[in-house]
Formats: structure tokens, C-alpha cells, sequence
């Protein structure tokens, strides 16, 4: 014997929302049917005619229905997912910039992203040509050509 599936009463404003979701053309598939299933319920609707006509399964409208009157339209949200943790944080960023200050190893003229990966240590060079990229940093155009040992360059610079 199945048990008798809970009633759904809808305020004023969740039924606005719900009906938005339903109209929006940019509502995800799935937010739009759980929506859908709500709306059904607060109609009377049976758990299983609600089903028979979203050809679904029975057991998906049950959970929907319950999840909306545990947690309301928060309910109907998808529920976080852990996934794998992040490696490197903000932290990693900077020290990867805070490294590009630094004079380059003995024996190259310049970083690469392999360098600073090495000098580093514990940061992928991926991680590191990530975090250049994002920040538009060109390891090739880091080189000065304005080198000169003219005291007053600077001022002929300025005047060019």
C-alpha cells in the first residue's frame, strides 16, 4: 500500500516564480519540469497522473514533491556536488607574479613558464601558463629593447 503523497499549498509569490520558470525561454529543462511537477501537485493532481502526463517516473515526481515541501523553491535547486578539490588558490597566483620580479636563474636571460614552475616548486608550469594567460602576461615581450647606458635617454624617450 503506497503511502499518500504530501500536499503542496503554494503562496502567491512561489506560484508567480514557478510560472516565470515555466514561461522564461532561458529556464534550464530541468528546473522547467520540477516546476512543472509542483504546479500539477498544488492542483491535486495524484503522484502518478503527474507522471503519466511528463512521461516520467513516478519515483522522480515523488522526489521533486518532496524536496518542495522540505525546502520550498530552494528545494528544487540541484544539490551541491563536492567534485575534486581546487589545487591551487589566489596565493598560487601571486606567487607565480611575485616570482616574474625576480632575476631569473643563473645561465637564462629570461623566465619561462618551466622555470618558474621549477623555482617554485610545488606549482605545475600548466598552472603557471594558466596564470599568465589570465592575466595577459608575455613572458617574450617582458624584455626591455630601451636598455641604453645614455644618462639622459629617459628624457629622449619621452620627447619620441
Amino acid at each position: 500500500m503506497s503511502k499518500k503523497a504530501a500536499e503542496i499549498t503554494l503562496s502567491t509569490e512561489e506560484q508567480s516564480t514557478l510560472n516565470q520558470w515555466l514561461r522564461a525561454g532561458t529556464t534550464e529543462h530541468r528546473l522547467r519540469e520540477r516546476a512543472r511537477i509542483v504546479l500539477l501537485a498544488s492542483q491535486g493532481q495524484s503522484t502518478s497522473q503527474i507522471a503519466q502526463g511528463l512521461r516520467t517516473r513516478p519515483a522522480r515526481v515523488s522526489k521533486w514533491r518532496l524536496r518542495f515541501t522540505r525546502r520550498r523553491l530552494e528545494g528544487l535547486q540541484d544539490a551541491a556536488r563536492p567534485g575534486k578539490p581546487r589545487r591551487y588558490d589566489a596565493s598560487t597566483e601571486k606567487r607565480v607574479l611575485d616570482q616574474l620580479d625576480q632575476a631569473p636563474p643563473s645561465g637564462y636571460s629570461t623566465w619561462t613558464g618551466g622555470l618558474i614552475a621549477q623555482a617554485l616548486g610545488d606549482v605545475s608550469k600548466h598552472q603557471v601558463w594558466r596564470v599568465l594567460r589570465d592575466k595577459g602576461v608575455s613572458l617574450q615581450r617582458r624584455r626591455s629593447w630601451c636598455i641604453s647606458t645614455d644618462p639622459a635617454f629617459a628624457r629622449k624617450a619621452a620627447d619620441v
